[in-house]
């Protein structure tokens, strides 16, 4: 989509992950083609995002759904936990680390914010690490660290030497942890339903 792209004769786009794009972007597809097409769209997503809903009311759009799921996927349980059954949560975190499963947990923000009262990842990852998960491996990872950082902490979590992996909302899409059974949102009110369906897409991944 970059500036000095041109087509030929587009005649066919297929859009991955369709929540990832914006509409400005789509209109470039749609602009950048040298004899002036309008190509057809063919957009793919697993997310169930307002603008699809739209586009399937108001727009030009005919739906094919893919209702099978990968061979294997479980369903996915979602619970949600108030402050004062936290302790109920961890302790089913710890017992299925004991199991020998992983586990992520999910933050807002990088750092902590005095004016929202939300947990940062640097302050889960340090109140985890000292507190119910001190006999655990845990680790933490955001968009600020070096490309080859973040690389080498999924190497580890994918290799199994990570037992609790403390994230922003990088881990959204493209990680693939078959060994992750559960994962932990904190402040789940400050994500959009969207990144709150493609985390799901992170836990159940193998048998």
């Amino acid at each position: 989509i970059s500036e000095p792209v041109e087509f030929h004769r587009l005649a066919l786009v297929v859009i991955d992950e369709q929540h990832g794009f914006g509409v400005g972007q789509r209109r470039k597809l749609k602009e950048r083609s040298v004899e002036n097409y309008v190509p057809h769209f063919l957009s793919m997503t697993a997310t169930p995002i307002p603008r699809t809903v739209a586009l399937t009311l108001y727009g030009e759009l005919d739906v094919s759904v893919i209702k099978e799921k990968p061979k294997g996927r479980k369903p996915i349980i979602t619970r949600i936990a108030t402050e004062q059954n936290r302790d109920v949560a961890y302790a089913f975190i710890a017992n299925q680390i004991d199991r020998g499963r992983q586990v992520f947990v999910v933050c807002p923000l990088i750092d902590s914010s005095d004016e929202l009262e939300v947990t940062s990842v640097e302050e889960t990852f340090a109140a985890l690490q000292d507190g119910p998960f001190k006999k655990y491996r845990v680790a933490m990872l955001h968009g600020k660290m070096k490309p080859s950082e973040k690389e080498e902490i999924m190497k580890k979590m994918v290799g199994r030497e990570i037992d609790v992996l403390v994230a922003t909302s990088v881990i959204e899409v493209g990680v693939d942890v078959p060994n992750a059974s559960v994962m932990m949102i904190e402040g789940a009110e400050r994500f959009g339903l969207a990144q709150l369906h493609q985390f799901r897409g992170r836990i159940g991944r193998a048998e």
